[in-house]
């Protein structure tokens, strides 16, 4: 009896999880007039981030593990939304404010051994990947976060699907991975160039075995590379015009045609899905990251935005007009259904071309208005977007920021984006190396070019940084508008590692430098993102290494799961409460006081000092990124002058950091002070 009664469950959850021929378009309901959390008094200045992995995060409904495998880094593991309901308060402890979730949409099961767990495989962008909950748990996680002073931002991807079809080169009607000519031979080796036997062989065979050897192609008709001209149908008798697109139907691993929209979704009968070949840009995989700066840049933005994303993801053409609707009008539904209060968006470099013209609206100007609109009429304001750019080029990212304007008005685009110029050119530069630690006016140079502030610094000019601005310097809409009222240039996405980079700590040798890191991400502006488990000293490599169980603590640490009792999570605490506490660490303007343009050991080595003012307080915040005590002063051979701040003489500053010695300094009559830091610290100053 208990056999078969795993049996039904398991049969029960394979149909929910669409793993068998169950349902069809009309097989779930739209949970209608629901309330909304309007976000009025929101400001996205204010708010902390905390990325979480659902499927690697807490497993609290075990009766949805189906094809799980935990000790495998690339199946599902188990985590689901109850989890992360099960863990608000360990959340509420750390501080955090915003919850950034995994996408939420059904995904094909799996593709060549590895599973759809990370949610970026999208088979259906309607109904929920069944691996984590119905929308009823969805939107009770959602509430309960709400109900806690938590935000929820949705991962949303809108470029690619999963790899539902293939092109069948070929003709054959199958998907094939073939080889075509002929290499290295046997024959060439063993008896053409052997020269034991060479005589053997003709003139025409020795030409075939120097030649024929350059000569092996290979063909996959899952992921083929790359064709300006669409992917062409071919055979040895040569080519024969675009390639057939073939869906495959196999229900056992999601991987069949999208199914229509159900009936409420009121889309015409006449119109297409995403089963209609037309809707993706069929070119084939982008192939230019390998040795990329051997291609034009325009050849690289060409592929970047039409081809597939690497795996076999399939490039949806944004462009057309029905794809677009339905892109559009399915996520208007997932902010109406499950009430979340932003979208951080996946891969907005694949689409459109921002950079070389601005007024020209594309996808991303009609999606994002239309998103603003949408939290409008629900009452909701305040909806946060931001983008994921995965590129240090800031003025190919930033150019994401600006709207434009074209014969139906002004648009927008992204409120924000995730700041990977300042992970490559600032945190992983100037954190971590030691002596050989990059100068620190690097980040004071990145953000000279995010806001256009002092475009005629000679050294920043020389290490190739843009004038700026290279984000927008102004809101896209008020918040009454459904926009956050805020600049793109004032609400940056900072982060120091996620998921799809190694953890922090896999690339540093010496743990205090993540405290160093720590302390910059919390007090610098913008808004602090945090991957989960980095509080928990997570140390985890690339991708899927990156990607650890939550729920199993760190046992190379001897960190118990969810553990608030030891230093790690402590100062992490810490600095979030103090980002609280004081007003100017979350919207005070920068004023940058310090910064080396020389690396190695000096007396200001690895020195960064800037203040944060706002209306009612100054704080000064000193980093030393570097392995010795530092000050913020120049070496006596240069005059040994020390930071001038803006507080009048005589003021008595405290340090306030978490676990800091309260040590207090005085402001000297010209506003200098001599301040000193340990290694891989920092220092917060406020007045006493």
């Amino acid at each position: 009896m208990q056999r078969r009664m795993q049996n039904i469950t398991a049969a029960a959850i394979a149909c929910a999880l669409g793993l068998s021929g169950c349902g069809g378009a009309d097989d779930f309901a739209h949970p209608a007039n629901l309330p909304h959390q309007a976000n009025t008094t929101i400001d996205w200045r204010d708010q902390v981030i905390y990325q979480i992995m659902v499927d690697r995060f807490s497993n609290g409904d075990p009766t949805n593990d189906i094809n799980v495998a935990p000790s495998v880094p690339g199946r599902y593991h188990g985590g689901d939304w109850q989890g992360v309901i099960d863990k608000l308060d360990y959340l509420q402890t750390l501080g955090v404010t915003a919850l950034w979730i995994s996408p939420v949409v059904k995904n094909t099961e799996e593709d060549a051994g590895f599973a759809s767990y990370h949610g970026y495989w999208t088979q259906d962008f309607l109904r929920p990947n069944a691996h984590f909950g119905d929308i009823a748990k969805l939107r009770e996680l959602v509430d309960k976060a709400h109900a806690k002073g938590m935000l929820v931002v949705l991962d949303v991807v809108t470029n690619h699907m999963g790899q539902l079809f293939f092109y069948d080169i070929n003709g054959n009607g199958q998907p094939d991975d073939t080889l075509f000519g002929g290499g290295y031979s046997h024959s060439c080796l063993q008896i053409c160039d052997n020269p034991g036997r060479a005589s053997e062989c003709s003139a025409d065979e020795k030409l075939y075995c120097s030649k024929g050897k350059d000569y092996l192609e290979r063909i996959i008709e899952w992921d083929p590379e790359y064709d300006p001209r669409g992917v062409q149908g071919w055979t040895s008798l040569g080519f024969s015009g675009p390639a057939d697109v073939r869906f495959t139907d196999w229900p056992k691993s999601n991987r069949t045609p999208p199914p229509r929209p159900p009936s409420w979704f009121n889309w015409p009968d006449d119109k297409a899905w995403f089963e209609d070949p037309s809707w993706y840009n069929r070119k084939g995989r982008v192939y230019v990251w390998w040795h990329e700066n051997d291609y034009s840049k325009e050849f690289v933005r060409q592929q970047e935005t039409t081809g597939d994303f690497p795996g076999g993801l399939k490039d949806i053409n944004t462009d057309h007009p029905d794809a677009k609707e339905a892109l559009i009008r399915s996520f208007e539904y997932w902010i109406e259904v499950a009430d979340f209060d932003g979208f951080r968006i996946d891969t907005v470099k694949h689409i459109d071309r921002p950079e070389i013209a601005r007024n020209v609206r594309g996808f991303w100007g009609d999606f994002t208005d239309r998103m603003r609109a949408k939290a409008k009429a629900l009452g909701k304001q305040n909806f946060f977007i931001f983008g994921e750019g995965f590129d240090g080029n800031d003025e190919l990212i930033g150019s994401y920021t600006f709207g434009g304007a074209d014969g139906k008005g002004k648009f927008g685009r992204f409120d924000s984006m995730f700041y990977f110029a300042q992970k490559y050119r600032g945190i992983d530069t100037v954190f971590g190396a030691g002596a050989a630690a990059a100068p620190t006016k690097n980040l004071e140079c990145l953000y000279n070019s995010r806001t256009g502030r002092n475009p005629t610094d000679v050294w920043c000019q020389g290490q190739g940084y843009a004038a700026g601005p290279t984000y927008q310097n102004t809101p896209h809409a008020a918040s009454a508008d459904g926009g956050i009222g805020l600049a793109p240039s004032q609400v940056m996405v900072n982060f120091l590692d996620n998921h799809d980079l190694p953890r922090f700590l896999f690339e540093k040798s010496n743990a205090g430098v993540l405290h160093a890191a720590l302390a910059f991400l919390l007090t610098w502006d913008g808004l602090p993102c945090i991957y989960y488990g980095t509080e928990q000293s997570f140390a985890g490599g690339v991708d899927p290494k990156n990607r650890e169980d939550m729920w199993l603590g760190n046992p190379a640490q001897s960190l118990k799961p969810f553990a608030t009792d030891h230093d790690q999570f402590k100062y992490t605490a810490g600095l979030i409460e103090l980002r609280k506490k004081h007003s100017a660490l979350r919207r005070g303007r920068v004023e940058p006081k310090w910064s080396t343009t020389v690396a190695g050991p000096r007396r200001d080595a690895g020195i960064f000092a800037f203040e944060r003012v706002a209306s009612d307080e100054t704080a000064l915040v000193v980093i030393n990124a570097s392995a010795q005590p530092s000050e913020a002063c120049a070496p006596t051979n240069e005059g040994g002058a020390c930071v001038k701040t803006s507080f009048p003489g005589g003021t008595v500053l405290v340090d306030v950091a978490p676990g800091s010695d309260g040590k207090t300094f005085t402001v000297g009559g010209d506003g200098s002070v001599t301040i000193a830091v340990p290694a891989f610290s920092g220092r917060v100053l406020v007045k006493r």
